[in-house]
């Protein structure tokens, strides 16, 4: 049997076991997230569609995916769902500045160098937009954690104090933003880490300097996807609780 089914069924199982209808609604989450990014991938490499809006349309699928269909419509989704959105629009345009900025579109001289005798660079696709779009993608997974992480305490906090004022409630959002946000950060060192390793070796059997390395296109692409990922994660704590602790308030006003 192959090794990929059974450690595809050893996780299914777990996640009924242990997540319920939940885990079986993660399960499939995970196969429909990969064919949305492999339908993007497809779309990017067409020159008439621009990548960042197959981007943006990627990053608003997969965030509905994530929070409704797992979690269902709800308070706490719908409030997660638009701080995600909010925040993976300020950190478009904050990536395309520093993706132009860094110049670390296209291929390093590493890989051109193994790429152009073999195939041709000259794609005809945007690789600023490109490079924008990994990035922001490559992002998308932890703020969609952390914004689920703030609306879902808070709306607990809510339904067993409801006289809590929205100025609390607002600074127990932060709160808990604080406590999540260096175990989410180290969270997204450690799951890059693993490509820095590989990054490392190739480096090494190429006698780079330390200079030679920090200079080294990919090592800086993979550098700002790392530093992006964690302004995306402080960005959206202060989002989060702010749209959740008016969002609570409101509803409870029209109720009233």
């Amino acid at each position: 049997m192959n090794t990929l089914f059974v450690l595809a069924i050893i996780l299914f199982l777990l996640m009924v076991i242990f997540g319920g209808t939940k885990g079986v609604r993660s399960f499939f989450s995970l196969f429909l997230n990969f064919l949305i990014i492999m339908i993007a991938v497809i779309f990017m490499m067409a020159p008439e569609i621009h990548p960042i809006i197959i981007a943006a349309i990627s990053c608003i699928i997969i965030t509905s995916v994530n929070l409704f269909f797992i979690n269902e419509v709800n308070a706490k989704t719908v409030t997660a769902f638009i701080s995600t959105i909010i925040t993976i629009g300020i950190l478009f345009a904050f990536i395309m500045i520093v993706t132009k900025a860094s110049m670390i579109q296209g291929f390093g001289e590493e890989e051109v160098d193994e790429i152009i005798p073999v195939y041709s660079v000259y794609l005809g696709v945007d690789f600023v937009q490109i490079a924008a779009s990994v990035i922001i993608l490559s992002t998308l997974g932890a703020i969609i954690d952390v914004a689920i992480s703030i609306t879902s305490p808070m709306q607990e906090i809510f339904h067993h104090h409801p006289t809590i004022s929205r100025k609390d409630l607002f600074k127990s959002g932060l709160t808990i933003g604080r406590d999540i946000l260096g175990s989410n950060a180290n969270t997204l060192f450690f799951a890059f880490i693993g490509g820095y390793l590989a990054l490392l070796i190739w480096f090494k059997d190429l006698s780079y300097s330390f200079l030679d390395i920090i200079n080294s296109k990919i090592f800086t692409a993979e550098s700002i996807t790392i530093f992006t990922a964690g302004i995306g994660i402080a960005l959206v704590v202060p989002i989060a609780a702010f749209i959740n602790a008016y969002y609570i308030f409101h509803q409870k006003k029209k109720s009233t």
